[in-house]
């Protein structure tokens, strides 16, 4: 099988890449590096299986190219990140909306199938825990640039499902949640590899809101192991699949957590939403999948917890930093 993964020098695309090429799969990916990096491919180079394009998936006579020589297109290139998101909006909706169009029109052109990474900020402000697949999503105001982000990957969605009705091409719509891991970059606000560099540099650690706000964090090796595993289920053609873990945790337990785990001397400050992004900023309050139809059609399930996937993050951190 050969693969074309777009935003593959990113942190999930780049971990995804690896997993292929070890089950024998020759991958190709395209990304512009905007908030991919050639670090996160390094290793990947001198592989006869792997092929990088730098540039962007709006660059569709490149696109063409590599998804002509594909079997499959795992599409993750999109913009990441709350504090881009708050910053830059019609980059995050240009990224995410005219991206996935360019991917589904060379995709229709080739008659080839496509993943989608979506993400669980499309549930929205839903209250209804935890989030399933065939639940109502529920957004919040136009005026609020955070749920441009939520929006703009529904339409992606929308647009993929168009697809496979007008012609009966294979879809696959995977929402994820809060994935981490080594190489996550802290640079967007990526709570986890944020508050285990201030933990390690006994900086204070800086939690947004009150914190108690809870998620759940899935290993990368595990979220990946999910999306390699969607193309040889049939069941799962068609279908939005959530990708995640279901331990739930507050944000304060969270940095409670890595302080101790690292026997760190930070302090804990809180920072209020208006000043860490925006005036109104609006955040959700739980964000918890259910894995159920992930288990039945991919039998997926977490393997690795967040203790683990703390200490994993920490060793490389100190690796990279010294």
């Amino acid at each position: 099988m050969r693969a074309l993964v777009t935003g593959g020098a990113g942190f999930i695309g780049s971990h995804l890449c690896e997993l292929l090429i070890e089950r024998g799969w020759t991958v190709q990916i395209i990304d512009d590096l905007s908030t991919g990096s050639k670090d996160n491919i390094r290793g990947l180079l001198p592989s006869k299986s792997f092929q990088y394009a730098f540039d962007s998936v709006l660059n569709e006579m490149v696109l063409d190219r590599l998804v002509s020589t594909c079997d499959v297109i795992f599409h993750l290139a999109a913009a990441v990140g709350v504090e881009l998101i708050v910053k830059r909006p019609i980059h995050t909706i240009r990224t995410n909306v005219e991206g996935t169009d360019c991917v589904l029109k060379a995709a229709r052109r080739y008659h080839k199938a496509v993943v989608i990474t979506s993400t669980s900020e499309v549930y929205g402000k839903s209250t209804k825990i935890p989030f399933r697949e065939e639940d109502d999503t529920v957004s919040g105001p136009t005026t609020k640039h955070r749920w441009a982000y939520a929006c703009s990957k529904a339409i992606d969605e929308f647009a993929a499902f168009a697809l496979a009705k007008e012609t009966g091409q294979p879809v696959y719509i995977v929402r994820l949640f809060n994935t981490v891991g080594v190489r996550q970059s802290s640079r967007y606000g990526m709570v986890v590899p944020r508050f285990i560099k201030q933990a390690l540099h006994d900086e204070p650690i800086t939690v947004y809101g009150d914190g108690e706000q809870s998620r759940c964090f899935a290993n990368v090796a595990d979220v990946t192991r999910g999306l390699a595993d969607l193309i040889s289920s049939e069941a799962a053609a068609g279908q939005v699949i959530n990708l995640g873990n279901n331990e739930e945790i507050t944000i304060n337990a969270l940095a409670e957590r890595i302080r101790q785990t690292f026997s760190s001397k930070s302090s804990i400050v809180h920072i209020p939403y208006d000043r860490a992004y925006e005036e109104g900023f609006e955040d959700m309050h739980r964000r918890v999948p259910s894995l159920e139809k992930a288990k039945r059609l991919l039998d997926y399930a977490p393997t690795i917890d967040l203790d683990q996937t703390i200490r994993e993050i920490g060793d490389y951190l100190v690796k990279v930093d010294g």
